[in-house]
């Protein structure tokens, strides 16, 4: 079956391409002066659309779209992501596009200061939810390393009313009624960098990443600045599963299609040391859930590695396991993370990988 892998990098988006289950292709590079920090395949139509958030530099962040593989690429005529007048806030960034499973031509988006747009027509244009812009603890959030960025959007795949944001740093956020109404969800992980007394706050973790597993919803797995965590009710409640990691330091955290026990992660020494543990490339699997971990590294550089994955840089799907890293080397996996096949090499700085079976 054809497959098609999206990366975007900080010059350009790549597009490569799989047939019949064979190696994939890459492409030449689109936009090669122009970053790429978010990437959507949306197959939900007759023909798959590609989403790229970009950036033009001295011109600002723009979405653009393709529907047709990317040859051909189309920009509404307006800014797309546009915070209203009235906000007194300006796009740094769209971090994230995420197509709706329950509500067709439904595009969510997460931006930069942290924020959420909802597309009604494919994502082509959006507007400012703002339900979550108007929370009553905004004036408090604080932003993490990166930013004030909104980089994960968790729709339900049956209840349109269901939606989960994290940003960092400021957390998991969780509304039942289609984003009217927001409350924190953070129960019972710990945030060691705040003072003692108070590091289980309600709101201001640094999340660095949230995955779903499609056919079992309420099962989350949340990569934090420190701590690997589970939750079982949608955000209801968290259960940290890192204590079998080497480090449960990381950005990128995903899980396979087929096996809600099933999730991966890259770890990294810490927040200070941003490199891999031990200075091996090693894609970490759990198959219970994260009650234990296993390092898989066949196929990837046997020499000291010191470049990190991104939090958008891994994916996993019925294409494959795919990561990217920072010195530009992308790997796939047929096999479920046990061996894995160099891709592409010498890439700019991969922000994002995303993979759909066309």
């Amino acid at each position: 079956m054809p497959a098609l892998l999206a990366i975007g990098t900080r010059k350009g988006l790549f597009l490569a391409h799989s047939s019949n289950g064979g190696p994939f292709e890459v492409d030449p590079v689109r936009f090669s002066t122009i970053g790429v920090p978010s990437v959507a395949v949306d197959t939900r139509g007759p023909a798959p659309r590609i989403l790229a958030g970009i950036e033009y530099g001295h011109f600002g962040p723009s979405v653009l779209w393709s529907d047709d593989l990317g040859e051909t690429w189309q920009e509404a005529a307006t800014p797309p992501v546009a915070f209203p007048e009235r906000t007194g806030a300006a796009l740094a960034r769209v971090w994230q596009l995420q197509p709706s499973p329950a509500e067709p031509g439904v595009v969510w988006a997460g931006a930069e200061p942290a924020a959420l747009f909802r597309s009604e027509d494919g994502g082509a244009t959006y507007t400012l939810v703002e339900g979550l812009w108007d929370h009553p603890t905004r004036p408090r959030w604080q932003p993490g390393g990166g930013g004030l960025c909104l980089h994960t959007v968790i729709p339900h795949p049956t209840d349109p009313g269901r939606l989960g944001v994290a940003a960092s740093a400021v957390g998991f956020f969780r509304s039942d009624d289609a984003g009217a109404t927001w409350r924190p969800s953070n129960t019972d992980i710990r945030a060691p960098f705040l003072p003692e007394g108070a590091q289980y706050p309600e709101f201001g973790q640094c999340v660095h990443k949230v995955a779903q597993h499609p056919a079992r919803p309420e099962r989350l797995y949340l990569q934090h600045h420190f701590g690997v965590y589970r939750s079982d009710d949608f955000g209801g409640s968290w259960t940290e599963i890192g204590s079998g990691l080497p480090s449960d330091f990381g950005f990128p955290i995903a899980v396979h299609p087929d096996d809600p026990d099933r999730l991966y992660v890259f770890p990294l020494h810490g927040d200070v040391d941003r490199t891999p543990v031990g200075h091996r490339c090693r894609v970490f699997r759990s198959d219970d859930a994260g009650a234990t971990w296993q390092g898989f590294s066949e196929g990837l550089p046997e020499g000291p590695a010191h470049a990190s994955v991104l939090r958008d840089a891994m994916t996993a799907g019925p294409a494959g396991v795919f990561f990217g890293t920072r010195d530009g080397e992308v790997y796939g996996s047929a096999d479920a993370g046990e061996t894995w096949t160099l891709i592409a090499r010498h890439l700019p700085d991969v922000l994002c990988v995303r993979a759909a079976v066309l």
